[in-house]
């Protein structure tokens, strides 16, 4: 019990930590998102084919080992590494002008609108109940996204909502795998491969570019602990609790996000994002309980 809380509690904080590092880097370095973007795929795809490697070697012993490279390709896809790529370049730039937590709350609440959309297209029957909390969740984004003063740009917006549909799209293209740390080693080395024409593009256009010492530290700790370690907590942390607890727990996230961006960027804490947060997640919620 108190092995598979203190697994579920560090991946929560690592998922959360990805918006809070992209945020930190871009507000308080002068490194750029695509160098953020590239160096945060590279690390992390460095990072899960060592976890891959130490996988495989566990898996050896028991087992007829297959080769690690087949594994990889035999779990990660193509379509997989485009969504991964476009959702973490979206992510980027869309933190240039947008809270922590309003943009963990964007980005989770379309991804879980995307999923429970694309279950209703294919056939799945909803609750009165259930109605009403996926009502509630599109009525939260749109509190969000209201003009105010704490509200984001509507290109920010844009682009994190473009980044929660790639990563809806991911999610649900990973089901397919039959181990998700190697689908997430072989997508984010898929992902990686498509920083080279985002490089040259970048150098061609001559878009202003700087590889912040100090932004590339954050964009490693994002790529190699809050996406790579992270994942592989929460994996490890999957087996052990049911999947109506693995999807209530993610709601976490954004409330995660929200109040690291208070405690160390002094974001402010308004009644919007309470409103938003608490309509988004607690609608979210009344589907996914009845979905399990």
């Amino acid at each position: 019990m108190f092995k598979s809380v203190l697994l579920v509690i560090t991946a929560m904080v690592a998922f959360a930590a990805n918006s809070l590092l992209c945020r930190i880097a871009l507000v308080n370095t002068n490194i750029d998102p695509s160098s953020f973007t590239i160096i945060r795929l590279l690390s992390g795809a460095v990072s899960l084919l060592v976890l891959s490697i130490a996988f495989y070697v566990s898996q050896s012993r028991s087992q007829e080992p297959k080769g690690l490279i087949a594994m990889i390709k035999q779990n990660a896809s193509v379509g997989g590494g485009i969504a991964l790529f476009v959702y973490a370049l979206c992510f980027s730039f869309a933190y240039i002008s947008m809270a922590t937590g309003t943009g963990a709350l964007l980005l989770f609440g379309t991804v879980q609108v995307t999923m429970i959309a694309v279950g209703l297209i294919k056939g799945e029957r909803f609750t009165p109940s259930q109605w009403l909390g996926f009502s509630f969740a599109i009525i939260g984004l749109v509190i969000l996204l209201l003009p105010s003063s704490s509200a984001p740009s509507m290109l920010s917006a844009t682009l994190m909502i473009v980044a929660g549909f790639a990563w809806g799209a991911y999610s649900l293209i990973g089901k397919r795998a039959t181990s998700p740390l190697l689908a997430s080693a072989g997508n984010f080395v898929i992902a990686s491969a498509l920083c080279v024409p985002l490089a040259a593009t970048v150098l061609l256009t001559n878009t202003n570019t700087n590889i912040d010492s100090t932004g590339s530290i954050y964009a490693l700790a994002s790529g190699m602990l809050a996406s790579g370690a992270g994942y592989a907590i929460w994996y490890a942390a999957l087996p052990l609790i049911k999947s109506t607890t693995a999807a209530t727990v993610q709601l976490s996230v954004p409330i995660i996000a929200t109040f690291m961006g208070w405690a160390i960027l002094k974001e402010s804490l308004n009644i919007t994002i309470f409103v938003a947060s608490f309509a988004t997640l607690g609608g979210i919620l009344l589907v996914i309980r009845q979905r399990n």
